[in-house]
């Protein structure tokens, strides 16, 4: 991997892409820095320590959120917009031929995906200032101008106009990083924030414990190759293509394979589970100091429910990932509807008849493989749990389970695309030669 780095360096077109991928990280990380107007910042910092969804959410906007900066949105506006036309596609007939239609049909799910990120952003960032606005603070409120009543109306519009064009940028300079970078610009972004928020979490570690640093260090050693062989893991589906004659000619006859991965939903389903699992908490935490007792004690009940000192958090986290992992997968193997496509392109697999029988097949294995991917993201989620007994229960790790898979998923495909551009050069210079 090193290696191909350097070798990037020395071609100067290569070499300008990573420097313009760097400076476009470097424009993303200063903009993170500017608040939104009328933010406090004592308050702010309070509230963060205090509530796990945030964090959450902080590290998809690239650690923006936590200083509350026109950048707190980040990307994941986008990213839920395209999760939900993924989603709608299976039952809405128009977007379902949209994916079918080739290189069109993406433009037009690119652009829709566009469209349904600008209401996305709106909700999303009226969702965050809400719940900055209403969670509790010694330090005071975390926005003073927000909320529909007394008069702060255009404070409140102005702030969610704010977020909402911070996000647009993020997507614009991930648009910038695709067309004149290397990777995929909005992975890129995301991975730019939670290394970013490495040094920090070092640094408390090492305040904290020296031994809960090396313990954390081996087993995110550990994790990440355990992440690595799950990620390039997948089983291979050989698959026979017929012979046609047209003419003197003879097409096809060859021979070749469907690479169906381990892990294929990424890490979709962690997003999922932690949402679903910290909303009952976030909800009832609002409701503990409630005057009719039976509500207080429900949402006390709830709240403790819910903490992720508990072992069933843990256990509901674990089996939320595993369904979520088992769901997603099964979406997008029908969005790719493989059965079909290599009907209509003369292939089949060897002993299993076209059509139906291939379909049934090809579920089959899919459920079978996806079995191992789920119990891994189970495992990585809850990793945290299980390793708590050997450095203590304060103890946080390097990097959350989710920004794992993040950071090892984008470097593993950005270094793929490097790969490939190099590859692309040699044969060109190849050519050259021989001319």
């Amino acid at each position: 991997m090193l290696q191909a780095v350097a070798n990037a360096f020395k071609l100067p077109d290569l070499r300008k892409k990573i420097v313009f991928t760097l400076m476009i990280l470097v424009i993303y990380r200063l903009a993170s820095h500017i608040p939104v107007p009328g933010v406090n910042a004592a308050a702010l910092r309070e509230v963060f320590g205090n509530n796990q969804l945030l964090g959450l959410l902080d590290m998809f906007s690239g650690g923006a959120m936590s200083n509350f900066s026109v950048m707190a949105m980040g990307v994941y506006p986008f990213i839920t917009a395209q999760i939900v036309l993924q989603l709608l596609a299976p039952v809405i007939p128009p977007l379902d031929r949209l994916n079918k239609e080739g290189e069109a049909g993406r433009q037009k799910m690119n652009l829709y995906t566009h469209l349904l990120t600008i209401p996305m952003a709106f909700l999303n960032g009226l969702g965050q200032a809400t719940i900055l606005t209403q969670a509790s603070s010694a330090a005071g409120p975390v926005l003073a101008n927000f909320g529909f009543g007394g008069g702060n109306w255009l404070g409140t519009l102005a702030t969610l106009v704010t977020l909402t064009a911070g996000t647009m940028f993020a997507i614009w300079l991930g648009q910038l990083i695709d067309d004149q970078g290397i990777g995929n610009g909005l992975s890129i972004i995301i991975l730019g924030g939670i290394l970013a928020g490495i040094p920090q979490r070092l640094g408390q570690l090492w305040v904290t414990s020296p031994w809960s640093l090396l313990v954390f260090a081996v087993v995110t050693v550990v994790t990440v190759v355990g992440i690595v062989l799950v990620h390039e893991g997948q089983r291979r589906v050989p698959v026979q293509y017929a012979k046609r004659v047209r003419g003197n000619r003879v097409f096809g006859g060859q021979s070749t394979h469907i690479p169906l991965q381990l892990n294929s939903a990424g890490m979709i389903p962690l997003i999922f589970a932690v949402s679903l699992i910290m909303l009952p908490g976030v909800v009832s935490s609002y409701f503990v100091g409630s005057n009719v007792k039976w509500v207080a004690d429900a949402a006390s009940w709830m709240t403790r429910a819910f903490s992720s000192e508990g072992w069933f958090y843990w256990l509901l986290y674990f089996v939320l990932v595993v369904g979520f992992t088992y769901f997603y997968t099964d979406v997008i193997f029908q969005q790719q509807n493989l059965p079909e496509t290599l009907q209509k392109q003369g292939g089949f697999i060897p002993g299993i008849r076209p059509g139906t029988r291939t379909a049934e097949f090809l579920h089959g294995v899919v459920q079978r493989i996806t079995l191992v991917g789920a119990l891994f993201l189970g495992v990585i989620a809850i990793l945290p749990f299980l390793v708590r007994p050997l450095v203590g229960a304060q103890s946080q790790m390097l990097l959350t389970s989710t920004g794992l898979l993040i950071v090892v998923g984008v470097i593993l495909d950005t270094m793929k695309q490097l790969e490939a551009q190099l590859l692309m050069r040699h044969y060109e210079g190849f050519i050259r030669k021989m001319r």
